[in-house]
Formats: structure tokens, C-alpha cells, sequence
């Protein structure tokens, strides 16, 4: 079974590091199978490098474009591309695109759909709340490894 943090509803959005999350599916409504959620991400932005211990991830573009990273190997999509994260494996995204790209995002099994509601919630910033981040990354199964991946020069 799933653990939660913290409980959010579906509908709950919040902001975070100027990109907007909102959660679509509970894993409260999936017996913990699975959660889901959308996300605006501004444009030369992205999470730093990390793994998810516990879910596997798919990622859907529905707006703009992105370049991924994924143990090493990286590569481009573009709207209406789904890329598969498999759990235990090193990733991280940046938007590529002129404008802000929308993704809706799947977690299986569900829980870490709350992380971004659970850090906006405590107004948790980088860097100087890193230590409380990485704590609460922690607690929904999440290790950041490194800087986010940068603009291609």
C-alpha cells in the first residue's frame, strides 16, 4: 500500500520554483495504484537530477518541447511525445521551448503527486531550505544527485 506525507485532494495546485502543479489523480482514488498530475513549467527550467525509489514515471508533453536526461543518454520531445521513467533511474528534464510547456504527469505506484503541494506548502526554497527539501524528497521516496541539466551551448 501507499504512504503519504501529506494528503492533497485532486484540484489542489500550487506554485513552486515559478512552475504550477496541480494534482489531477489521488492515490486515494486508485487504491494506491496510481497518481497523477499536471504541471507548468517555465521555459530553461527543470528538476535537478534525481531518482524515484519507489514509482516508476510517465511523462506526457502536451505543450512545448523538452530535453531529457535519463542515466546519461539524452534526448528530445515535443508535444504529444510520453517518455517512461522507469523506478531507480537517474533523470531530469529542461524545457526547451520559447514558451512554458505543459505535461501531465503519472506516478505508479501513487503517493509522490504530493511533493510539490507538501514544499510549496511549508514555502520551501532553494537554496537556502536545500536540507528541508531533500528530507521531505526523502519521505515520498525521492533522492535529488545533482544540478539540473543545462541549455545545450
Amino acid at each position: 500500500m501507499y504512504q503519504t506525507v501529506d494528503a492533497f485532494p485532486a484540484g489542489t495546485s500550487v506554485s513552486w520554483l515559478q512552475s504550477v502543479y496541480t494534482i489531477l489523480i489521488t492515490p486515494t482514488e486508485t487504491n494506491g495504484l496510481l497518481g497523477m498530475f499536471a504541471a507548468v513549467v517555465k521555459p530553461q527550467s527543470g528538476p535537478p537530477r534525481h531518482i524515484h525509489h519507489n514509482e516508476d514515471e510517465i511523462i506526457h508533453i502536451v505543450e512545448g518541447e523538452a530535453r531529457f536526461w535519463l542515466e546519461g543518454e539524452s534526448f528530445m520531445r515535443q508535444a504529444g511525445d510520453t517518455v517512461f521513467i522507469p523506478r531507480g533511474k537517474e533523470h531530469a528534464f529542461l524545457v526547451t521551448s520559447d514558451t512554458a510547456a505543459r505535461f501531465v504527469t503519472c506516478v505508479t505506484p501513487g503517493g509522490f503527486e504530493g511533493f510539490f503541494a507538501s514544499v510549496a506548502k511549508r514555502g520551501l526554497q532553494i537554496p537556502q531550505h536545500k536540507a528541508e527539501i531533500d528530507a521531505l524528497a526523502s519521505a515520498f521516496g525521492c533522492e535529488f544527485i545533482g544540478p539540473p541539466i543545462q541549455a545545450a551551448a
